[in-house]
Formats: C-alpha cells, sequence, structure tokens
C-alpha cells in the first residue's frame, strides 16, 4: 500500500483514483473544481480544494510524506510545470505527470518529473498493433523495442507441447502464459500441449514478432 498526493480530478484523475482506490492505497486528491473534490471523496482518502500552482497551499500537504506523487493536468501546460516543480521543490519522492506532447514531456522532465505517462500515444500505439492485425488480441509496449502480445495459438501448433514447437530457439519468443477466456495460467512446463481454444500471452521484440505473425500466424 502506498500513500499517494494526486493533482488533478478530471476525467482521467478520476479513474487513477478509482483505480488505487481498488488496490488499497492512500489518497489525497486536489483539484481548483470544488464539484470534482466533492464528487472524488466516495474513492480517495481525503481531498481538499486548492491551487497546485500556489506555493503556501503546496507546502501544507507535507509532500514529503506521499510516497508518489501523479500530476493528471495536461490541458494548461503552465499549471502542469509549475506543479511538478513547485512538489519536487517541497521534497517530492517521486512525480509522474500526464503530458499531451513530446515537447510537454521534454520540459516536465527536466523540471522535476521523474517519469511521465502520454496517454494519447500510448493509445493510438495499442490501437495500430490491436486493429490493423486480426492475429494481435492485446498488445502491452514494455519499451521501444519490446512488448507483451495476446495472439491465438497456431493452427500448425495445435496438439504439440512448447518443447516439440521450440518457440525460443525457432522464433526467439518467450510465451508467458495461456488463456482460455479469462483464465490465465502461467506457462513454465515445456511438455505443455497447445489447444485451439487457447491464447498466448508472448514476450517478443517488435522485429522478430513481425517476423513470426507473417510466417506463422
Amino acid at each position: 500500500m502506498k500513500s499517494v498526493l494526486l493533482v488533478g480530478l478530471g476525467r482521467f484523475g478520476r479513474y487513477v483514483a478509482q483505480a488505487l482506490s481498488e488496490q488499497g492505497d492512500e489518497i489525497m486528491a486536489i483539484d481548483r473544481n470544488e464539484e470534482l473534490v466533492n464528487d472524488s471523496l466516495k474513492y480517495v482518502t481525503n481531498a481538499q480544494i486548492g491551487d497546485s500552482t500556489n506555493e503556501r497551499f503546496i507546502e501544507s500537504l507535507g509532500v514529503r510524506n506521499f510516497d508518489l506523487c501523479i500530476v493528471t493536468i495536461a490541458d494548461d501546460f503552465q499549471s502542469s510545470l509549475e506543479t511538478v516543480s513547485l512538489l519536487k521543490d517541497c521534497g517530492a519522492k517521486f512525480v509522474l505527470a500526464r503530458v499531451s506532447d513530446d515537447t510537454h514531456a521534454k520540459f516536465l522532465l527536466r523540471n522535476g518529473a521523474d517519469d511521465v505517462v502520454y496517454l494519447e500515444k500510448q493509445m493510438a500505439q495499442w490501437t495500430a498493433v490491436t486493429y490493423s492485425n486480426d492475429n494481435i488480441f492485446d498488445y502491452m509496449e514494455l519499451s521501444d523495442e519490446y512488448a507483451i502480445y495476446e495472439t491465438p495459438v497456431p493452427k500448425s501448433w495445435i496438439g504439440k507441447s512448447v518443447l516439440d514447437v521450440d518457440v525460443r530457439k525457432k522464433y526467439n519468443l518467450n510465451i508467458l502464459a495461456t488463456k482460455v477466456m479469462e483464465s490465465l495460467t502461467p506457462l513454465s512446463e515445456p511438455s505443455h500441449i497447445f489447444a485451439s481454444n487457447e491464447s498466448l500471452l508472448i514476450l517478443a521484440s517488435k522485429k522478430d514478432m513481425q517476423r513470426f505473425i507473417k510466417k506463422v500466424l
């Protein structure tokens, strides 16, 4: 369980607050909008109405006591920049900021943000990969080079074992798990027999995955 300071209760901020609450984190949420603050009280530990660009207000929050500070302001670059800078000046341990473009990300990282979340870019990549190929059900980017893909079991693999297929040697892929409906099973046994009703969760470089899709799927 972590203590989190959440700055901004717009749509993304509310989703973040709900997700943090579901995993048992303690959340202090702040926003200028009284209505948004009141609405958030059902899923945050505490909430205050305030201006995150006001130094005295930020100082009053005891920023050093939070494990994580999340700034979800993306439509007001100046406010986001000032908020991140103030949080770090007041001793924030780790500041994660939402950004709307590459320039925004560059300046925030230079001015104190420890990491950034680029929702539009990440969603664009997910949409392009997932919906441009019928053989990819889901996709999660881990880095510029590697990602996790959910794919169907190739027809030529059905009835064969992991050992028979020799996945790693032939395709340079790592099968992390198999999935049937919503049931996920970590895959560790080379004797596992692939079935037609399964899907695979595969860790691979993007280059190796494209080669696998063209040759096998």
